[in-house]
């Protein structure tokens, strides 16, 4: 049926639109689908037909419908605008929305786009092709709601980004992983590992961050999703720093930069022949080399910098983010970390004082801190009336510090001793990530070919529990995931040569968990009961005991890394050795594992990897696999990620079981699964402080109930603390997630790295 309309179809041609064909479409992409309605969908697109409209256009006018149609009340046409996205998309690709091509046919013609590594056809062969083509469900597509789909064809499909053109689907991308990932594995065993991972993926029972989504199969081969950089005192080592953090980002790497080792404010340089300039101005120095460049086309580079609580120049450190100022001495595009150990907790608990020194100052200090030799060295030096110093009430700094957290929700914090004393490292770690939930080895570059220096990388991933069925599932993930990424580490190129002696000496992994908030609604549990941190405390020992065991293994099979030998796992002591006992004090939960018997394996055959977990926000990746993000409780049933919407899964069905963020009274049953979770992760957890003002007196926050949590969080043994968010309660849902989502566009990818 034509109503006389000329339109212009993708290949350029006229013709007379066919409303049949568009009615038809809509009615396919409803079938099977209760609560919507074909005719809705076309009712409130609102079409104007128009002679030369194209059908492309048309095409996203009812996508676009169906997305506003999304509720909670209608929650269905989220897989109805996902339908109709995926027949644009296959339509735009093969003319015909059911006419896909063969895996080895869709494979050469990338190659021939320069979209795909044409080293893929030596590493397997046509019949092996034929074979994996099979493995393929195309049908998968379908389960994608709309902005997982969305998100998948605008940062992780194969595309040209000028033209935003999109040239594969997401099954094939899933294969195309696949295949990559594993195709140095032996001939007889790999199309077993191609097919479990690509199940996995497909299926979105785990969930992988956006430089391996958007890179493995391509032509760039940076997969590291985190960078830790240690900048050292010297003008030679902060310009060899600038010059790899510039690297990275353009790698599509988030950054965590290291500035606690550089001098203070006058301090003599030379004998006094220069007066240094202080820290600021380097860090306005790297914060422009961040904003020179993006993540690949993907997004905007993103930092953390990491500086010690004792640092001379701590005061004016912590206010860079403050929008009060000037542009002199503020750096807004960065984010903050500050290093604490206890005995500034102490100090702050005993209102003493605290002393600050330039690190050039007090030889040996900063190497010290983190470890049990550092108090007592520090002590000394206050003592020592010929070393500069200042010195500040512990409370009046720690306040100010808790202050700025609390104005920019992005002061982050490193609790240094809790991260070593709870390492797997027989080494100290000095900072964290972009999220701050990485914790490596690092040390300072001379110059940007320094192979002495060590810049560490971690390539994460995570498991959606939510979809669990059983612990014989997440070992089966467990496995398939170590295997995958450490197969990455051969692989990547590396921008740098001391990130590759490191990366390979070390081979750092950091998988998490993802949906923990639909685990927890599956079942039956709320954030703030006991229950909900036994529950934690049993997936958190099978993730890490699985990931143990997977990568002992590997390391049976393929021998240890080399640098297992500088851990404390070659000693046979494990995380359940080493974690913060008070946690005992609110969970008994007893270890269901065989973890004498790992123990001796693990000493006997050692590790392929020196680490295996780390908690990344989720914030963003977990969108595509339709999740609640990482180990937060949703903010709502239905939240706004950069204008897409996206509704809690089987909200249905377990809507009553749902713990939403602003409803929760405290922090307290958070940091408790906080805690239990990092009993047993070798690395740390991106944990959040969340306040909704509706709780608290005059609708605000007191002081005393964030200074409650900030001694809680360090007494329960959480290494990082992440964002602290403060609901308003004047915004409606959909304005408050502009806002978050504003933030994360500067921070979390989501480290994508992070943001898985």
């Amino acid at each position: 049926m034509s109503n006389g309309t000329k339109v212009i179809k993708r290949n350029g041609d006229t013709q007379s639109l066919d409303l049949n064909k568009l009615h038809l479409m809509v009615e396919e992409a409803c079938r099977d689908l209760s609560g919507v309605s074909p005719s809705q969908v076309e009712m409130t697109s609102g079409i104007q037909l128009y002679d030369g409209i194209s059908t492309a256009e048309i095409q996203e006018i009812l996508i676009k419908s169906a997305s506003d149609l999304i509720s909670l009340d209608h929650p269905n046409y989220q897989f109805v605008a996902a339908r109709l996205l995926l027949f644009s998309i296959r339509k735009s690709l093969y003319g015909r929305r059911k006419d896909l091509p063969t895996l080895v046919e869709h494979i050469n013609k990338l190659i021939e786009l320069g979209f795909y590594d044409a080293k893929i056809l030596d590493d397997y062969t046509e019949e092996e092709l034929n074979i994996v083509d099979k493995f393929i469900d195309h049908d998968r597509d379908f389960l994608f709601t709309y902005a997982g789909l969305r998100q998948a064809a605008d940062k992780y499909l194969a595309q040209d980004r000028s033209t935003k053109t999109v040239y594969e689907t997401p099954q094939f991308m899933y294969m195309m992983i696949a295949l990559t990932s594993f195709a140095n594995y032996s001939k007889d065993i790999r199309l077993d590992y191609v097919k479990r991972f690509y199940d996995a993926a497909s299926r979105h029972k785990i969930n992988v961050p956006t430089p391996i989504l958007a890179g493995v199969r391509t032509q760039k081969h940076q997969y590291s999703s985190c960078t830790l950089l240690d900048c050292g005192d010297s003008l030679e080592s902060i310009i060899a720093t600038n010059s790899a953090m510039m690297r990275y980002v353009s790698n599509k790497a988030g950054i965590g930069l290291n500035v606690g080792r550089i001098r203070g404010l006058g301090s003599k340089i030379r004998n006094g022949e220069v007066i240094h300039t202080g820290i600021v101005p380097f860090i306005k120095a790297f914060e422009g080399t961040l904003n020179s460049c993006s993540q690949g086309g993907l997004r905007k580079g993103s930092a953390t910098l990491f500086f010690p609580i004792w640092h001379q120049e701590i005061r004016e450190l912590i206010v860079l983010k403050n929008e009060k100022g000037n542009d002199e001495n503020r750096a807004r595009s960065l984010d903050y970390a500050v290093s604490i150990s206890k005995l500034f907790y102490e100090r702050f608990i005993n209102n003493e004082k605290i002393t600050l020194f330039s690190p050039h100052d007090v030889p040996g200090l900063y190497d010290a801190f983190g470890s049990d030799e550092f108090d007592d060295l520090y002590v000394r030096y206050e003592q020592d009336d010929t070393i500069p110093k200042q010195t500040v009430d512990a409370q009046e700094l720690i306040l100010e510090i808790l202050n700025e957290r609390s104005d920019t929700g992005r002061n982050y914090i490193l609790n240094i001793d809790h991260a070593n004393s709870h390492s797997p490292y027989t080494k100290l770690v000095r900072m964290s990530n972009l999220c701050v939930e990485v914790i490596l080895l690092t040390d300072p570059i001379e110059h940007i070919d320094d192979a002495n220096g060590a810049i560490a990388l971690c390539i994460l991933s995570a498991i959606n529990v939510g979809q669990l069925k059983s612990n014989k599932d997440l070992e089966e993930y467990c496995d398939i995931l170590v295997r995958k990424l450490d197969e990455l580490i051969d692989i990547q190129e590396y921008p740098v040569k001391a990130a590759e002696i490191s990366a390979r000496k070390y081979r750092p992994l950091g998988i998490g968990i993802t949906g923990l908030a639909h685990y927890f609604a599956r079942n039956c549990v709320n954030y703030e009961d006991p229950e909900a941190v036994n529950l934690a405390h049993r997936l958190g020992e099978s993730l890490q005991y699985y990931l143990l065991k997977a990568s002992n293994q590997l390391a049976r099979e393929k021998g240890p890394c080399e640098g297992f030998c500088d851990t404390k796992y070659s000693k046979g002591i494990l995380p359940i050795d080493t974690y913060k006992k008070s946690i005992d004090e609110f969970c008994s939960e007893p270890l269901q594992h065989d973890w004498e018997s790992l123990r001796q394996d693990i000493i006997k055959y050692g590790l392929r990897n020196t680490t295996l977990t780390a908690q990344m926000p989720c914030e963003s990746s977990s969108v595509s696999v339709n999740t609640t993000n990482g180990i937060e409780p949703p903010r709502g049933y239905i939240t706004v990620k950069r204008k897409l919407k996206q509704i809690v899964p089987q909200y249905t069905t377990l809507k009553n079981n749902y713990t939403l963020l602003w409803d929760m009274k405290s922090n307290e049953g958070y940091f408790n699964i906080v805690a239990v979770l990092q009993k047993f992760f070798d690395q740390s957890i991106s944990a959040n402080w969340n306040y909704n003002p509706e709780n608290y007196p005059d609708k605000k926050v007191p002081m005393s109930v964030i200074v409650k949590d900030f001694l809680s969080a360090y007494s329960k043994g959480h290494k990082t603390a992440y964002y602290m968010n403060t609901y308003d309660g004047k915004k409606d849902d959909d304005e408050l997630n502009d806002l978050i989502n504003e933030l994360l566009e500067d921070g979390e990818e989501d480290c994508d790295s992070c943001k898985l």
